[in-house]
Order: C-alpha cells, then sequence, then structure tokens
C-alpha cells in the first residue's frame, strides 16, 4: 500500500506514508472535533484492517470504548 503510494508521488523513491499537503482544519466547536475523531477512529475499518473501531491496537477509539489503548487519552465527552 505504502508502496502504491510512493508510485504516485515523484518525490519518493520507495515507500510514502504521510501525505504531501499541508491543510490544518481549524478544530473550533466539538461538533467538528467529534467529526474529525470519528473520521480517525473509522478509517481503520475502512482500509479493512478490523470490523469494528475498537479492534484496532493503535487506535484511541479503545478508550472511547472503556477499554485501555497503547497511549494516554484524555477523553472528549
Amino acid at each position: 500500500m505504502f508502496e502504491r503510494a510512493a508510485k504516485k508521488n515523484g518525490n519518493n523513491t520507495c515507500f510514502q506514508f504521510w501525505q504531501q499537503h499541508n491543510k490544518p482544519i481549524e478544530l473550533y466547536n466539538n461538533v467538528i472535533i467529534d467529526h474529525k475523531l470519528e473520521y480517525l477512529h473509522n478509517n481503520p475499518v475502512v482500509e479493512g484492517f478490523v470490523n469494528e473501531v475498537h479492534e484496532y491496537k493503535y487506535s484511541s477509539a479503545i478508550d472511547y470504548f472503556g477499554g485501555k489503548g497503547m497511549v494516554k487519552v484524555k477523553l472528549i465527552c
């Protein structure tokens, strides 16, 4: 997957992990924050890595489902 992404970008020779653009999004209210958090949590499901958002061990979604993830998270309520 990373190799395929690198082939689409002339700046890379082997693999591309990060996107090449810088388009910051202002998180100015809880609705926007919730939307972006939901997007992040759903990415592993969309890519087919897991079936449920809380199953991806590198995601903070685990913490929102009552578990404990790999990184200390302050929950947004």
